[in-house]
């Protein structure tokens, strides 16, 4: 199976950064987008930025500017730099990634446990 582990969430002061990991290991044979969703208490879960992989990405108007998302395919692990944080940034984020594990195989999402990212003074 496959496995996303997220690192890098805690407690940043508003207007700070702070850069999130998110790893995929497991039967692997190709990874086509990864993406960063986030979900606030009370609210639904959104897209926050998505890359595809052959690097073209798509960032939600919120965070345009002030978040880039990146991936490194050779270590199958997408990035989210998060600059400039308000305290509306506050929210538990999840990797997702759309994952092939065979060459004759379907795409499928997968999706880390979330790491918490909250802004507060």
């Amino acid at each position: 199976q496959v496995q996303l582990d997220e690192s890098g969430g805690g407690l940043v002061q508003p207007g700070g950064s702070l850069r999130l990991s998110c790893a995929a290991s497991g039967s692997i044979f190709i990874i086509d987008a990864m993406g960063w969703y986030r979900q606030a208490p009370g609210k639904q879960r959104e897209l926050v930025a998505a890359i595809t992989i052959g690097g073209s990405t798509n960032y939600a108007d919120s965070v345009k500017g002030r978040f880039t998302i990146s991936r490194d395919n050779a270590k199958n692990t997408v990035y989210l730099q998060m600059n400039a944080l308000k305290p509306e940034d506050t929210a538990i984020y999840y990797c997702e990634a759309d994952v092939q594990v065979t060459m004759l195989g379907a795409l499928k999402d997968y999706w880390g446990q979330g790491t918490q990212v909250t802004v507060s003074s």
